[in-house]
């Protein structure tokens, strides 16, 4: 099996990075801004990236300031069965994110693309929570 992780630190609090991560105000800023989200546990999630299909995440934990932790249940077949999870902690005014993804069942192509595009989803996280602008999919360049 295949992970993808990435960390960066944002010049943020804590408690504004995981509203962001938590909320679809916040998502809808940094990831795709056509989304359902609702921060409970069990709820699914969705994110739709103009791919003719929806992906849907369960939230399997929510620990504030610390853990977000999906479950990837619809979407690309590379992705059902993937796991998603941010881990945060905060020192000296600054967080960290760790963002991995797991279980994917084999390194390919879409991973290595995906693997660009997280990238490109903490730059935007850290772009927001800094300063106050993101860069959803809907307003990216390809």
């Amino acid at each position: 099996m295949e992970n993808i992780e990435h960390i960066n630190y944002l010049k943020a609090p804590i408690g504004k990075v995981y509203e962001v991560l938590t909320t679809a105000a916040g998502l809808a800023a940094v990831w795709t801004n056509k989304l359902e989200v609702e921060p409970r546990v069990g709820f699914v999630n969705t994110f739709d990236f103009n791919d003719n299909y929806a992906t849907r995440m369960k939230i399997l934990e929510l620990v504030e300031n610390k853990r977000i932790w999906w479950e990837c249940i619809a979407s690309d077949p590379e992705w059902v069965g993937t796991q998603v999870t941010f881990e945060l902690s905060e020192k000296n005014g600054v967080t960290t994110v760790l963002l991995r993804h797991l279980y994917w069942r084999e390194l390919t192509t879409f991973y290595r693309y995906c693997n660009y595009n997280w990238a490109m989803f903490l730059f935007s996280l850290k772009s927001y929570c800094e300063e106050g602008q993101g860069l959803p999919f809907q307003e990216r360049k390809f």
